[in-house]
């Protein structure tokens, strides 16, 4: 085996990964649509089926199961770099069918098509050209987990059991518009808070009443308040609900949070404040409750992770990405699980793209291969 092997079988099989990134951006697969994200499963394990690549199977109930893979020499008990990504999206049901995968000026278009179905296609064919030529000096780990998009409530286990055990991690989000990898990110929750109140007509009883709604006004206000821009702390209640007619003081409101965090100290401050602003009653007679509905830990780059980050960088030269830099992220991702657990982690070293959670989400099509190139001479550099 010769890089070139591998780097030119990745370079005829550009085509290829369109092909397949075509047909995975064409079934809906939103992170609570269990059926949708195991589809498109199937067509991933069909690609492994068809070269002879290993792969199991790891059950839920209710999310979509984990996908394994592995390229790795009989009997080997090296640890394995883990090549780690998400098939499921933002997206609802219907939305491939309305923006079905299209390519235009060099960009392909699509539900998912950079965050992050191309980043699990390139990791695929990666371990592909390694399964077809060998050469990895440590065995490769494919893992495809399901819901990512919603705090990964069920891989969330599944991705720390698995990066425990690699001795490093490539999480193939996308790379950035300007072409760079994450090498730090933000750590976030996702969290419900539900408040309950007392309906009373609202022209004929109206003391009688108590509004959920206004106990939530008052709240919201409370928590936007704890953003803290300088230290990267921002707080948004993005989703809310309630009420039960115009004309009724409101017995139910539910608003939804999101907050992000850089550095990790400041979880336990923030949340503090917020599990106070729940408990603190504004409209005498209310009460709420405070659930976490997912969470991501941050990226925080160890010595180990730098290490890593620069043998890429090298790498990506070789493949042609000379001015590839590391960068921060605002955004959360599952490699926060694995970088907490200690191992070497880098993110955001799928093909590049933008726009993503929007309709005009895109993937750079001529990203694909060198990026392809980039991880595969990284995993040979080991």
């Amino acid at each position: 085996m010769s890089e070139a092997q591998i780097t030119d079988w990745l370079a005829s099989q550009r085509q290829a990964m369109i092909d397949l990134l075509r047909d995975v951006v064409n079934i809906d697969s939103g992170s609570y649509d269990k059926e949708g994200v195991d589809a498109v499963g199937a067509r991933f394990e069909r690609h492994f089926a068809e070269h002879g690549i290993p792969f199991r199977r790891e059950g839920h109930d209710s999310f979509g199961d984990a996908i394994h893979a592995e390229v790795a020499k009989p009997g080997s008990n090296e640890k394995p770099v883990l090549l780690m990504g998400h098939r499921d999206t933002v997206f609802g049901k219907g939305e491939a069918g309305r923006r079905p995968f299209t390519i235009k000026d060099k960009r392909a278009y699509g539900p998912g098509v950079a965050d992050m179905k191309a980043g699990v296609v390139m990791n695929i064919f990666v371990a592909t050209a390694f399964h077809k030529f060998g050469g990895n000096p440590h065995p490769i780990k494919l893992l495809i987990t399901s819901d990512e998009e919603i705090g990964s409530p069920s891989s969330r286990p599944v991705i720390e059991r698995e990066g425990r055990s690699a001795r490093a991690v490539f999480n193939s989000e996308p790379g950035r518009p300007t072409g760079n990898v994450v090498t730090s990110r933000k750590g976030g929750i996702f969290m419900h808070m539900a408040i309950t109140g007392k309906a009373a007509h609202s022209g004929a009883n109206f003391a009688a009443g108590i509004s959920a709604i206004g106990e939530l006004a008052h709240k919201i206000i409370q928590i936007h308040a704890l953003t803290d821009l300088t230290k990267g702390i921002t707080l948004n209640v993005g989703l809310i609900s309630g009420g039960q007619s115009v004309n009724t003081t409101a017995p139910y409101a539910e608003g939804q949070i999101d907050m992000r965090y850089v550095d990790p100290k400041d979880r336990a401050i923030v949340m503090a404040e917020i599990e106070r602003i729940i408990a603190t009653p504004y409209v005498p007679g209310t009460s709420a409750t405070l659930t976490i509905k997912g969470e991501f830990v941050p990226v925080v780059q160890s010595e180990s992770s730098k290490a890593l980050f620069e043998n890429y960088q090298a790498a990506a030269k070789q493949a042609g990405l000379t001015t590839l830099q590391g960068e921060f992220s605002g955004g959360c991702a599952d490699s926060g699980f694995t970088a907490a657990v200690g191992t070497p982690t880098i993110c955001g070293v799928g093909p590049v793209g933008g726009l993503a959670h929007s309709p005009e989400e895109y993937l750079e099509l001529d990203s694909i291969v060198p990026r392809a190139q980039a991880l595969a001479l990284a995993i040979l550099r080991g």
